[in-house]
């Protein structure tokens, strides 16, 4: 199910954006679904990671399935007021943050999950939070950090979102990825030669 409720004109759509941001709700497991479809009716703009699976079962059969790329969250894109909206759908239980207030994500990060699920190179990683750190320089990703994973010529790289300690891992190409330390270079510096 795709719904949208952004305004059609740029005046409108700037205002319409104004003090909105893209938060991660935290659901009850298997129900991503539904509340993106509880989203939709309320009119709340949402964002659901999917990506696709190739599935054999138990009778031989194949298919295809479209799982979360993080299990349990969906992102909602709303204002600083609207959290009551989003706390009310079923299935909800809270909207990542302190007590006090909701921890954002960036517009940028929600974009380049869009396109990189669009294209089918995002797909999602055990969580990961130590290892050789680098940069995406140009590409899908660029300006992102995270951790490079390399095996022979395919370099990957993990990218967590620290909120909800979920993390995705993205094909690059080994001339689209900086060393930010040492110990990345060295990996980097490897596989050239």
């Amino acid at each position: 199910m795709n719904c949208t409720v952004i305004p059609r004109d740029f005046e409108s759509e700037s205002k319409y954006f104004e003090g909105k941001g893209w938060f991660a709700v935290f659901t009850t497991p298997r129900h991503e679904k539904r509340i993106k479809e509880h989203f939709c009716l309320r009119q709340i703009e949402n964002f659901l990671p999917l990506y696709r699976t190739p599935r054999q079962w138990k009778d031989g059969s194949k298919g295809t399935l479209e799982l979360p790329l993080f299990p349990r969250y969906i992102f909602a894109r709303i204002g600083a007021g609207s959290r009551i909206p989003v706390l009310e759908v079923p299935g909800v239980i809270s909207i990542v943050g302190s007590s006090r207030e909701s921890l954002s994500i960036p517009d940028s990060y929600v974009h380049l999950l869009r396109d990189g699920l669009r294209l089918g190179k995002v797909e999602p990683h055990p969580y990961l939070a130590e290892g050789a750190k680098v940069r995406v320089r140009s590409g899908l990703m660029a300006g992102m950090e995270g951790i490079l994973l390399w095996n022979k010529n395919n370099f990957r790289v993990v990218l967590t979102i620290e909120m909800i300690m979920k993390s995705i891992v993205v094909e690059v190409d080994r001339y689209d990825i900086e060393a930010i330390d040492p110990h990345a270079g060295a990996y980097i510096e490897r596989a050239a030669g």
